[in-house]
């Protein structure tokens, strides 16, 4: 197991608050991060790159201001999500922008990350790769990236269909480098089975859609509220790629769950804009909605995570698995 530096020391539990479209942006990630959580956005969620500018110059203002206040204070790192699909023509900008704010961890998607680590790695920040596969985490590997983000069947957004517990064990039967796992982890006890498995952090979206910093509408986090894991319906149809929905949301469209569950792996991505207009009006989710029950601040969350990751530590040196 390996934890980058720039996480150590800094954190009130091991966790990355994973970047979600349309809903993750400073607000969100500067509490995140003062909490002692890392906190991400994908940077086309700023709508122009002179938007991705200032949201970074924001977020670096304030975290540095966290920082000045002493050296107890918590102030877990930031990332920022980069699609690298052809389809997206801000890959460039985009990135230029991560260089110039020296953004501490850069996370791909959807495409080869071999040129974001050599420029994201020119000013020693971090890159990692999130995968659905093992065949992808080894290509990323290669490619010289510092963390696999291993997606899990379950999560929310694009995910696959292997279970975490497979995904990770079989990821470390070859990667030595920092894991990250996603997949239906929405509690302190999750987070902390995270690393038992071998895992160096655990990777939340859908728990930090329901907080009261999420620039996701009230409608959308009273239904993560309301919604158990029945109601999440795995399809290719919005985006293209596979991906987890709220299905009252899929309902109000139109949609037809039995055809839908015919529809998978039939999809074709949809170019950025389109895609962005889909997932403004169908909203995605994980299994982990079955233990989020309400939406608080994002600073009384993360202590609830943490005294719950602390019970799960303590349950394991006093528990039948003592050694």
């Amino acid at each position: 197991m390996s934890l980058p530096a720039a996480f150590a020391g800094c954190m009130r539990l091991p966790a990355i608050a994973a970047p979600m479209f349309l809903v993750s942006g400073p607000e969100l990630v500067i509490n995140t991060c003062t909490a002692g959580v890392a906190g991400t956005f994908p940077a086309l969620n700023a709508r122009t790159p002179e938007r991705l500018d200032e949201w970074l110059g924001a977020i670096d203002a304030a975290l540095d201001a966290r920082r000045a206040t002493g050296p107890d204070a918590l102030c877990a790192p930031y990332g920022v999500n980069l699609i690298l699909h052809p389809s997206n023509p801000r890959v460039q900008p985009d990135l230029a922008l991560l260089v110039k704010h020296r953004t501490p961890f850069v996370i791909t998607s959807l495409g080869n990350p071999a040129p974001v680590v050599e420029a994201v790695k020119s000013y020693g920040g971090l890159v990692f790769s999130d995968v659905v596969h093992a065949y992808h985490a080894k290509k990323a590997a290669a490619a010289g990236v510092d963390g696999i983000i291993a997606v899990g069947g379950g999560a929310g957004g694009h995910a696959g269909t292997q279970n975490p517990f497979s995904l990770v064990r079989e990821i470390r039967e070859f990667w030595d480098g920092t894991l990250i796992l996603g997949g239906a982890i929405s509690d302190g006890a999750s987070v902390r089975a995270a690393e038992v498995l071998g895992a160096d952090l655990a990777y939340m979206g859908t728990r930090f859609i329901a907080t009261r910093e999420a620039m996701a509408d009230e409608a959308y986090k009273q239904m993560i509220i309301d919604s158990t894991p029945k109601d999440i319906v795995y399809t290719d149809a919005i985006s293209g790629t596979n991906a987890n929905f709220l299905w009252p949301s899929l309902e109000k469209g139109g949609y037809d769950r039995e055809a839908l569950s015919l529809n998978v792996g039939k999809g074709k991505l949809k170019p950025i804009a389109d895609e962005a207009k889909a997932w403004r009006d169908f909203w995605s989710a994980g299994h982990g909605v079955a233990t989020i029950h309400d939406a608080p601040p994002v600073a009384e969350l993360i202590a609830r995570l943490g005294e719950e990751y602390d019970a799960a530590c303590a349950m394991g040196k006093s528990g039948v698995c003592k050694g």
